[in-house]
């Protein structure tokens, strides 16, 4: 038993402790300061496109290295540039579920509300995903690469600065006129829906000039690597860039790669997306599959970071128009609506190594609360099915420590004879144990296999931006943030307290203090958890409690019987 105790210290500790090295790490990550804010792709010496002069109307865009045919390889020019951006006029844009606003100085999307999630810090205020304010920045930006064409440092005019999604309108369409270059009239256009996150950003580009050009449009969002607000003693979800093709699958873009110019990723495909992440949302670029495009991403320099992609808009005559348009989602991470959007952009949501685990659990999440409407109750039906499920299991381990228990004055005695000799004491505990037919470390399986449960859970409560502001009963508001008045955590301390008095009393008197201690210090933690992993936790110590205290209670009765002494 005192084996026993200790291997489970050892693994809780252990756990703690790679939750604790996973924040450190993200938190001391290098910034690598760029020399130049106009640095870009200098030192990419694979594109022939983005050096110091640009292509001009009508030059035809080759790059030698190019795997796609007519589409540059990456480099220096307009979309890697990073500095502070300019300001022009403010176009308000409001639909049923965003605020949304264009700077009519680059067209950029400069920030954008979303009305159905409250502020982390501040929940009378929607939260805003897009910003530029206070040292933060997160916007959207896009243009045309080409002599004369716009880019996002060119200045637009529009015909008002408001617009609102009106009754009965299923979208509102904002135009954006670019000043005509050479015969060349460019309109950049936002349309934006009704109940929707997906916001259709493109160029309409109507050539009157003498002669044909072949220009390319580039899609990026530009963002600084501040996380988000959160609790230091959680482990920080990511922040960074994140890719998609059919044939790479899922990937990270890491800032701290960028930093040091090893970031690895896909850059050539006719498939796929491109995406900043953070905590609950994302902002995602989603081209039509079955087109070339290229893929980028640089560390622009003052923490600054562009990742992005680049299409072709094919050969526009003299006289002749094209089109080209990306839908640009930026919203929550809403599990259910994402896979629909875009193949592979459910896996936006991390739930760490063990997806595997984390994603059953909230797809039955997810049906529990479907049937019962509170995310509370969803996670106490979750928790008792997954109890259930390992009743068999518990039930082989809350025997032998119930046995253990049973045996444990003799287990004194055996220490009192042998206590000044460890060996020979071990080696009679080990015949005692064998005499005895107990396996001192039945106990440890049940709680070896229920972790990665648990860390999944954890996960899945940490990642859903469902449990956002979920309520479950009275105080509790919002399961995703700790209890604000440790009402759970406390109550957690007193199960694990009950609980350890069901266990048998360790023989060794430190480890028996330890383990009168750790309910209290693991109560600690718990006031950091987020509410509803504290709430799946104590339900499952509850219904730990009842059957171990059930199991014991029959083991110490069959001792305890006539007919059962010697």
């Amino acid at each position: 038993m005192d084996t026993k105790k200790l291997v489970l210290f050892i693994i809780f500790s252990t756990s703690l402790l790679f939750l604790w090295e996973e924040w450190q790490k993200e938190q001391q990550r290098p910034l690598v300061q760029s020399p130049g804010l106009t640095q870009g792709l200098k030192n990419d010496s694979s594109s022939a496109l983005f050096q110091n002069e640009t292509p001009v109307p009508g030059e035809k865009l080759t790059a030698s290295t190019q795997p796609i045919k007519g589409l540059p390889s990456q480099g220096d020019g307009k979309p890697f540039i990073g500095n502070k951006l300019e300001s022009g006029e403010k176009i308000l844009i409001k639909t049923d579920i965003i605020i949304a606003e264009i700077d009519t100085a680059g067209g950029d999307l400069r920030r954008l509300e979303l009305l159905l999630h409250p502020d982390k810090t501040d929940k009378n205020k929607a939260f805003a995903l897009l910003q530029n304010q206070s040292g933060r920045i997160n916007v959207a930006q896009s243009g045309l690469i080409g002599g004369g064409l716009p880019d996002h440092k060119t200045r637009y005019t529009t015909v008002s600065e408001a617009y609102n999604l009106a009754a009965g309108q299923d979208k509102v369409e904002v135009r954006l006129q670019a000043p005509e270059v050479e015969g060349i009239q460019v309109t950049k256009i936002y349309t934006f829906h009704r109940g929707s996150y997906i916001i259709d950003v493109g160029f309409e580009i109507n050539n009157q000039g003498s002669i044909a050009i072949q220009p390319f449009s580039y899609f990026q969002v530009l963002r600084d690597s501040e996380p988000p607000v959160g609790s230091v003693f959680m482990v920080p979800t990511y922040t960074g860039g994140a890719i998609y093709t059919e044939q790479e699958k899922f990937s990270k873009i890491e800032f701290p790669s960028l930093d040091k110019d090893k970031a690895t990723y896909p850059k050539n495909s006719d498939n796929g997306w491109i995406a900043m992440l953070e905590h609950y949302f994302l902002t995602a670029w989603l081209p039509k599959d079955k087109t070339p495009r290229e893929y980028y991403a640089k560390h622009l320099g003052e923490n600054q970071y562009s990742v992005g992609v680049i299409l072709p808009t094919g050969t526009i005559e003299s006289g002749s128009s094209s089109s080209v348009s990306v839908p640009l989602y930026a919203g929550p991470q809403e599990q259910s609506k994402l896979a629909s959007l875009a193949k592979g952009l459910d896996l936006t949501v991390d739930y760490g190594w063990l997806t595997v685990i984390g994603a059953p659990l909230f797809w039955l999440l997810s049906f529990f609360h479907s049937w019962v409407g509170n995310w509370g109750v969803a996670i106490i039906l979750l928790t008792m099915l997954v109890k259930l499920a390992f009743f068999p299991l518990s039930a082989a381990g809350y025997r032998s420590m119930a046995k253990l228990r049973v045996v444990t004055p003799k287990l004194q005695r055996l220490r009192e004879q042998h206590g000044g000799d460890r060996q020979r004491m071990n080696q009679a505990m080990m015949e005692f144990y064998k005499t005895e037919k107990i396996n001192p470390m039945g106990g440890c399986l049940p709680i070896l296999v229920q972790i990665p449960v648990f860390i999944s859970l954890y996960w899945v409560l940490l990642a859903s931006v469902e449990l956002r502001y979920a309520p479950f009963t009275l105080w509790i508001q919002d399961l995703s943030s700790p209890d604000p008045y440790y009402v759970l955590p406390i109550i957690m301390g007193i199960s694990m307290f009950i609980q350890s008095k069901l266990n048998p009393v360790s023989t060794d008197p430190i480890q028996a203090k330890v383990m009168q201690i750790m309910p209290i210090a693991f109560s600690v933690f718990f006031f950091f958890f987020p509410a509803g992993l504290v709430l799946y936790s104590l339900v499952n110590n509850t219904l730990s409690i009842a059957q171990q205290w059930q199991i014991t209670r029959m083991y110490e009765g069959a001792a305890a019987s006539p007919s059962t002494k010697k």
